[in-house]
This record gives structure tokens, sequence and C-alpha cells, in this order.
């Protein structure tokens, strides 16, 4: 069986052919351009591949209520060109097998729990922060959706004792991702978060702002274990600096070993590593033909 996946970001899309044992047959990415350009690139290589199945994570916000007159549609995006675009007909038009959509992140967390670092559970989150902040949320063996998908990056979080930036978030400002995104590092200290030393004090600031998204999300989704991704976590330092403030910011309220006596096997980087995108991509086809 083979299966086709796209992950299709703001920067870059990729695209692949895979086994449902979550196998890379074959790939190519290309930059994000117009719907017109990019979507031209995606319909020529899947156009003579015999898939039987293709899920698509993608940026958002999305549109996946399939009672919408507008399902299947990247909807409020800043990236230009692609606002109200209707991604699901475009491939429907093409290709006549079954197609999954879901968001990026949903997709990595549900590649996570079939090949990665959450098999055999039935509850992940899955957080990206990178460009934006972003984050997939699987619970009781389901990728979660409601009046629209969570939203993740754009909770607001208090901000730490003398903090006066502003945020980068054009919607919010001072949310997560506002406080705590690649640009925001970038746009607050001049360079970006790989040009920054490991003893750096932006990590401290990194890791408070972090750690209170996943106190939220632990508090309220209560995940099984928490997964994050993305080009700023890539900086390993924080993520014993994010564990730390965890426990510290829950103050022990969450009586779990999980918290208390397992947080490093707990919140933890990808094992699907860079693949968890496209990795995830290929596991919303499979679901869709199970």
């Amino acid at each position: 069986m083979l299966l086709g996946a796209i992950e299709a970001g703001g920067t870059k899309f990729v695209c692949a052919i895979g086994t449902k044992d979550g196998e890379i047959l074959e790939r190519i990415s290309f930059p994000t351009t117009t719907p017109k350009e990019t979507m031209g690139k995606v319909i020529d290589f899947f156009c003579d591949k015999k898939i039987e199945a293709m899920g698509v994570g993608s940026f958002g916000p999305i549109d996946l209520d399939k009672n919408s007159k507008t399902y299947g549609c990247i909807t409020s995006t800043p990236k230009p060109h692609w606002s109200n675009y209707n991604i699901l007909e475009e491939l429907k038009e093409h290709f006549d097998f079954p197609i999954n959509l879901d968001t990026d992140v949903n997709g990595a967390a549900l590649g996570e729990a079939t090949w990665g670092s959450a098999v055999e559970l039935d509850s992940v989150i899955y957080l990206t922060v990178g460009t934006g902040i972003g984050g997939g949320v699987y619970s009781g063996g389901k990728l979660v959706h409601g009046m629209t998908h969570p939203e993740t990056g754009h909770i607001l979080v208090r901000r730490a004792l003398g903090d006066k930036y502003k945020g980068k978030c054009p919607y919010h400002g001072d949310c997560l991702e506002g406080m705590a995104s690649g640009p925001a590092i970038e746009e607050r200290w001049g360079a970006k978060a790989y040009e920054l030393p490991e003893d750096h004090r932006a990590w401290d600031l990194e890791a408070y702002y972090l750690a209170q998204g996943l106190v939220n999300y632990i508090l309220i989704v209560s995940p099984k274990k928490i997964i994050l991704g993305g080009g700023v976590m890539k900086q390993k330092q924080l993520f014993p600096l994010i564990r730390e403030k965890v426990m510290k910011l829950l103050n022990g309220y969450v009586s779990h070993k999980n918290i208390l006596e397992d947080i490093d096997q707990y919140i933890v980087p990808p094992k699907l590593g860079d693949n968890a995108g496209i990795c995830g991509a290929l596991a919303l086809g499979l679901e869709k033909i199970q």
C-alpha cells in the first residue's frame, strides 16, 4: 500500500510517497509561493503515482467543518495569496483517491502517536515552536476538533516581571506566539534563535513563556505526553529549563509521576525529528482508509 503525504507549510511544501509503516520512499520540497504555482508543483508530483490515499497537514487556520461552505479552505492566514484558498477542493479536482485534511500540527501529533514518541498512548500534545506556535491535540485516541481546531499558540500568558516587549502576534500582541515564536525572539534580541549562545538570557525567558503554555495544556487536556518540535526547539538547552519551570508553576498540584518523577520522559522532542510533519501527513492518509 502506497500513501501520499503533503506537509503544506507557510515557508515550504513537502510532498512524499510512503508506506503504511511510515517509511518515506520518495519526497520533494519547494518554497511556498502563490497557490497556483505551488499547487501546480504538487499536482505534477502526484499525477503519475499509484497511491491509495493522501494525507494533508496544512498551515492554517483551516476550516475543517464538513458542514461548512468553506470546508477545506485556509482561512485568515497572514500568508499572502492564501487567505480563503480551498486547498482540499483543488486536490479533489485532480485526484479521485480519499484525501484527509487536517492542520500540520494535528498531523504531527498523529504521526508521533502512530510511529514516534507517543506510540501506545491515547493522549498527546504536539507543539511546534518556530515561525509561529501551533499545537496538535490527540485525546482519547482521536485528533481534537471543535468549533474550529485547537489554537494552542494564541493562548494568553503572564508577562515576566519587567518584560516590556510588545509581542509579535499581529492579532493579539503578547499571546504565547507573540512572546515566544522565532520571529519574536529575533525582534526582541536582534538575532535568530540559532545565533544566540546557549547561556544567553533569552532562553530563561523563552522557557518561562513556553512553560506557562504547557501548564495550561496539562491542566485542561491532561495529555500523557508533550512533544516539542520546530526550529526553536532545536536549542536543546530549552528542555531542562522548560521542565524545571513547569514543575515550579504546577507547584505540586498535579500529583502524578509523569510530572514528579519522569518529567524528562514526559516533555520530549519528537522521535520522528524533522520527519514529524510529513510522517504525520502519511498517518492522516492511513487514518482515512482505516
